[in-house]
Formats: structure tokens, sequence, C-alpha cells
């Protein structure tokens, strides 16, 4: 409905609020009306339910107190007395002048020598059961046994009785009790009725026994109403609402007592306000009459006046429509100086600017295509650079097996000519190790991490990468790296990122515009900045291009081709490290982009990185009385760390899995333990956890090994463990410096 609202004209939008509140008054108004003359009449019900409820509790004691006036005496009167005395031996003569006080209104007639059994009866309706009358009428008649006389009222066979119970006396003996009861039907409710001004229902046994209100429907709210009251409902204590056969009453419903507790004896009383909610309906007829002409009147008057107003706007309506269409000479007449007049001319001026303003737009239209497509090409490079990566990952275990065996075929006894051929194997691995390495870490995703690192080993991994392209390309690559550079603060792979773009749109250029070409990458220190300078002999760059290399989306390539993003995130990058990034170029003469990136204060790499003789040295009895557990589920790398190891003396023990390392660790006493990292089943860190309660001394003695790049969770548990961890490929060196650092640390 609102959103509905607001696509309106002005003159509903004014209309509908107005007319909105006027009801909303009109409701609030006949709603408290409502609620205060309710509340009053029902206030005024309650009350003359209240009286009706007391008159017709003291007319219940009324009629028990009449009962025992009449009868009470009737056992000392000479006939009755004569009678029962001789009661025992002639109860048919009982039950003739028992018919006798039957015909003088009264309705069952009882006499009983003990609280249980009937000795003689007689009851005006043929139907009614003396046995069943007997048994309700217990309590009363064990009373009167007892010398008491008593009254009652109780529910027997269906039908409500007034009782009282005498003591027969003879000789001053209690040889019995007389009991009366008076029925109590419709006739009794309509006295009822008529003395406290309301209707009464009268219940026993769960269903209406006497009724002011004969409809059958009438009865089963009564009986409804009544179990309510019983179940606990607080509401018919003081009054409820209630509709009988269309009228409308307020219902109290109450409890008749008796001597057995019995909880079906009971009555409700109606107290009938239908002519106050007849008289309370036409009040509200006439004041929501009243109430809607005034709407209506109002609403015509508040619309002629909006009419009026918003003329000015559907000229202007009228002017923008046009122009839609392409009118741009329609102009909206001003009529006035407010603020229709102001928006009229606002409008005028508007349109003086549209034509200059779309033109502007089916531009930038155009721009953002182009920029979707680069956007797409953008995202596809970024899932090769993911695929890149996990494929290098895979390398590294074949690699590791490849480089392990090498080395130590190399250093066997053999022929000069295989060990030639050995030396060109490894060194073939040694390469292919560092393209992987160099891979992992440019297209994994890092987070940003500056730490002093090195710029010629940021330039020598990058040229790794791409050395294939440029030398299937006919591009000689020449570098000239100061040895003696400092360090950098810097996020290392962001700076590779930086190198690798420009090395690539460097190619990119070479090979479009001639078959061969030259690149030439230097590293120097210029005052507190070390400089790069990559250098191309390729097409160059025009100057009015060359102003606009660095803004996003600016490319010369053909669409597809180029994202226009790349030089960009470069120069955002490098800005960000508190760098510099400039190029210079003539057309025809190639191009040069130079870097400057801030120095830091930590040691040079030659300094930070010093070389250990000590991975160099070989002793065969190394080993000896060592055993080492090797944990890894490539078979190869098993085979060729147990070789190596064996060699130095080592007693090795291999593992494929964890669980079968856990077993020989429970089993044997190992100095070391080399475990991967990464495995089915349990990995590296899980085996690591499961020593603390297996052999917690050998977790000082475990060292990792590795295919993947660190990363972050892998570092952060590595360093708060303080272990090692070896990243595959290694050389054979490399893993017996590290057992020999563990067992001198142990």
């Amino acid at each position: 409905m609102i959103p509905a609202m607001f696509n309106a004209n002005f003159r509903t939008k004014v209309l509908v609020p107005v007319i909105c509140v006027m009801v909303v008054l009109v409701a609030v108004t006949v709603y408290v009306m409502n609620r205060r003359i309710t509340a009053q009449f029902l206030v005024e019900s309650r009350a003359n339910l209240a009286t009706a409820q007391a008159v017709f509790l003291k007319l219940q004691k009324i009629h028990q107190r009449d009962l025992l006036l009449r009868f009470g005496d009737l056992p000392n009167q000479p006939l009755y007395k004569a009678l029962f005395l001789n009661a025992r031996d002639d109860p048919q003569t009982l039950n003739g002048v028992f018919a006798v006080l039957n015909e003088s209104g009264v309705d069952v007639v009882c006499f009983s020598t003990n609280a249980t059994d009937l000795f003689a009866g007689h009851a005006r309706d043929p139907a009614t059961s003396l046995k069943v009358f007997q048994a309700v009428a217990a309590p009363a008649v064990g009373q009167a046994l007892q010398g008491q006389q008593c009254a009652d009222t109780f529910c027997a066979g269906g039908q409500l009785y007034n009782a009282v119970s005498v003591p027969v006396f003879v000789d001053k003996d209690v040889v019995g009790a007389l009991t009366i009861g008076s029925e109590i039907g419709n006739a009794e409710a309509q006295d009822i009725s008529q003395l406290t001004h309301a209707q009464i229902a009268l219940l026993g046994d769960g269903r209406v026994i006497a009724s002011t209100l004969p409809s059958a429907d009438a009865h089963e709210q009564f009986s409804n109403l009544f179990r309510d009251f019983l179940s606990g409902a607080k509401d018919l204590r003081a009054g409820k609402s209630i509709i009988v056969d269309g009228s409308h009453y307020l219902g109290l419903a109450g409890k008749i007592d008796s001597l057995s507790n019995d909880q079906s004896p009971g009555y409700v009383l109606l107290n009938s306000y239908e002519d106050y909610w007849r008289a309370l309906r036409a009040t509200q007829q006439l004041l929501l009459g009243v109430s809607l002409c005034a709407i209506l009147f109002g609403a015509t008057i508040i619309w002629l006046l909006v009419n009026k107003v918003t003329q000015p706007l559907r000229e202007l309506r009228d002017s923008a429509e046009a122009v839609g269409r392409g009118d741009f000479s329609r102009r909206v007449p001003v009529h006035s100086r407010d603020e229709c007049g102001e928006l009229a001319s606002a409008f005028n001026n508007m349109t003086e600017n549209v034509q200059q303003s779309r033109a502007q737009l089916e531009k930038t239209v155009e721009t953002l295509k182009t920029t979707q497509a680069q956007l797409v090409q953008s995202e596809k490079l970024s899932a090769v650079g993911e695929f890149v990566a996990g494929v290098a990952h895979e390398l590294n275990n074949p690699l590791a097996a490849v480089m392990g065996f090498a080395e130590l075929l190399r250093d066997a006894n053999m022929d000069s000519s295989y060990r030639r051929q050995l030396d060109l194997i490894h060194k073939a691995a040694q390469r292919c190790q560092k393209i992987v390495q160099s891979l992992l870490s440019f297209a994994r995703r890092h987070q940003a991490e500056r730490k002093p690192v090195s710029v010629n080993e940021l330039v020598e991994a990058v040229l790794e990468i791409v050395a294939y392209s440029l030398r299937t390309g006919n591009i000689e690559l020449v570098t000239a790296l100061d040895a003696k550079l400092p360090l950098i603060m810097a996020d290392g792979h962001q700076i590779q990122q930086v190198l690798l773009n420009i090395i690539n749109n460097a190619r990119q250029a070479i090979e479009a515009h001639q078959k061969d070409g030259k690149i030439r990458i230097s590293s120097s220190l210029s005052g507190q900045s070390a400089r790069i300078t990559i250098q191309d002999n390729g097409p160059g760059i025009s100057p009015e291009n060359l102003r606009k290399i660095f803004d996003p989306f600016f490319t010369t390539k053909e669409v597809g081709k180029g994202t226009g993003l790349g030089l960009s995130l470069c120069y955002g990058i490098i800005k960000e490290h508190g760098g510099n990034i400039y190029a210079d170029s003539q057309p025809g003469e190639g191009a040069t982009f130079v870097i400057e990136l801030p120095l830091t204060r930590e040691l040079s790499p030659a300094s930070a990185v010093p070389t250990s003789k000590e991975a160099e040295k070989f002793d065969p009895d190394e080993g000896a009385s060592k055993k080492v557990l090797v944990i890894d589920d490539e078979d190869a790398i098993l085979q060729m760390v147990g070789e190596s190891l064996r060699r130095s003396s080592f007693q090795v023990d291999m593992a494929a899995d964890g669980e079968t390392a856990l077993q020989l660790i429970k089993q044997n006493h190992y100095d070391v333990t080399l475990c991967d990292w990464k495995m089915p089943g349990l990995n590296g860190q899980q085996i690591y956890e499961r020593l603390s309660s297996i052999n917690p001394n050998l977790r000082q003695r475990v060292i990792f090994v590795t295919g993947d790049v660190i990363n972050e969770r892998m570092r952060e548990f590595l360093e708060a463990e303080k272990r090692p961890c070896l990243s595959k490929p290694f050389i054979i060196s490399e893993l017996r410096a590290a057992i020999r650092k563990v067992l001198k640390a142990n």
C-alpha cells in the first residue's frame, strides 16, 4: 500500500493522508465512546447480577426454612406418631399416608431407619426413583438419625430438590428419619426471574433442569458456562458477556451448596443489556454517518485547493515528458516567483545542458561495457593463477624424490660420464624447484605482510617464472643486479606482482611489433632507496599515452586482451610502500620503467643470511646408535630419505600414514622424527598433538616437512612450538643439518 501511494500523483499524496487522519480521528472517537458507554452499562449489569444472585440465594434459604416449618413437627402429630410407632409392621399404611402428603404439594416423601436403606416412601411422579433420592439424601438422613433437623439442596434422578430431613422419636428414641423433597422446576425459576428481574437457568448433573429461556441452544450455552465456572473461569464469577438467542447478556454462574459437596447443582443468572447495546449501535451509526459527510466535504475542498496548487507541476510534467522524447526546446511557463516558479526556472536551465550530458552518458556507458569485459578477463586470470598454484604444489613431492635420488647416485662410485649426467639431472631438478617456488610464492593468495626482503631475490624469483616465455619469444634477458644492495621493507608478493606485470607488458609490446628484442633489468642504490630499472627495446610509448599509463582502465591493447588495471595497481602498490614509479619513453626507442623503494635499517642480505659450512659436512658414522622415524605418504620420498640417512649409519623406520607411525612410536624409541605436514588421515599437527600422551619427550625431536608454501596458520604453529620445518624439495645436506641440530639441542 505505501509503495503504491508513493507512485501516485501529488493530489492523491495529499488527500490520502488527510482522509486517513480524519478517519483515524473518527475511529478513535467511536472507540473511546464505545469503551466508556460499554463500561458504564456493564458496571450496571454486574450490579444487577450481584443483586439477583443475593436474592436467589436468600430465596433458597427461605424455601428450606419454610419446609422445616411445615414438616419439622409432622412426626409429633398424633396420627403420624401412631403410624411411625407401628411402622415396622405396616409399611403400606405409611405409603398411603405419604401419597396424601404428595397431594398437598410435596413431591417426594421417604422414611428410613438408617442412612442407606429406604423403608417406605412415595413420589408424586411415578418415574422418580426413590432409591436414587434416598442415596443422594443420605447426608441429611444421617443428621436426622442423630436427632437433628436439617435442610439440603441436591440433584437426584435428573431433578433438583429442596429437601428437609427430620428425626422420628418413639419414647425419646430415634426410630427413623422422615425426608420430604420439594422439586425445583420451571415454575420456581419463573418466580425467581420475576423477583430478580433476571433470566435464570438451574442446572444439575451437567444439564439444564429449569430455565426461563426455553431455547435448546440457550440450554447448551448454560451447560458450557457452568462447566467453565467449575473449571475455575474467573470472569464467570464477576460476569461474562455472552449472546443468547441473538440478544446480549451478562452472565454469572454459581454453585448451589449441598451437604454432600456435590458439584452438579448450580445456576446461571443472565442480565440483558440488549437495549443499551442497540442504543449504542444507533449512536455509533449516527456518528459515523455525520463523520462520513464531514470527510467527503473536507476531501472535496482539499481536492479543489490541491488541483489549483498543482497546476504548475502538471505543466512541468508535460514539459519533462517532451524533453524525455527528445524535444530539448520545450520550456515551462513561469507564472509566479514562489517555489513552483523557481522549479520551472531550474527546469528550463537544466534542459539547456541535457543534450551535452546525454552525450557524456553514452560515452560512459561504452566505457562501463569495456570495463565489464576487462573485469571478466581479470577473474579468468585469477582462476588460472589458483590452478597454477595447485599444480606447483603437487610438483614439490616428485621433485623432492628426483633431487634426493640424484644426489644419492651422484655420491656413489660410478663412471664419470654417468656422474655428469646425474649433475645435469640434479641441476634441472633445482631449476624446476626454483620455478615451482616462484609460482607458489606468486600465485598463492597472501595477507599483506611487510618485512625485510632482498630486491635481487625478488627479481630472480620473477625471472624464474618468465624465463621460458622470454626465451621462446626470442627476447634476450640481461641482468645487472647490485650484490651489495641493502634490504627493503616490503611485501615481497606485492613487489613480485609489480615486476611480473611490467616485464610481461614489455614482452607483449616486443612480440607485437618485432621478431626479437631485449629486456634489461638492473638494481642499484639511489640515495636512501633501492632502484629497479626495467628497460626494453620495443616500440615505445607515445607522449599522450605516457601521461595516462597509470590511470585505471587505460589500455592500448585490443578489447579482451587487457584490463587496463595492471599498471594502475602497480602504481598503488609502490605508493603504499612509500616508493615511486615512473616511465620514460620515446616512440620507436623502447620504454624504461623505474621503481624506487625506501631502504630498511636491517642488515644486508650477505650478513643477514650467513652460509653454513656445517651443512656441507658428511660423516658416515654420524648416525651410529641413532634411530629415526620418517613419516610421509609419498613412497618415493620415504625411500630417498631412508637411503640417505642409512648412509650416515642411522637406523630408519618408515611409516606411510599417521596411525602406523603412532604404533611404531609406542613400540620403539626414536631420537628424531621426520613428519610430513599434509597427509591423508592424521596430518602432521595431529600426530604432534597425539605425542603429548604417547611420548612427550619425542615432541622436542620432531622435524616437519612440507611441499606447500608455509601459510599463516602453519607459521604460527611452528613459532609457538619452536619446531623446524624443511620445504620440499630439499637437498640431503639440509636434511642432515636439520637432524644434527635437533640431536645437539636434545
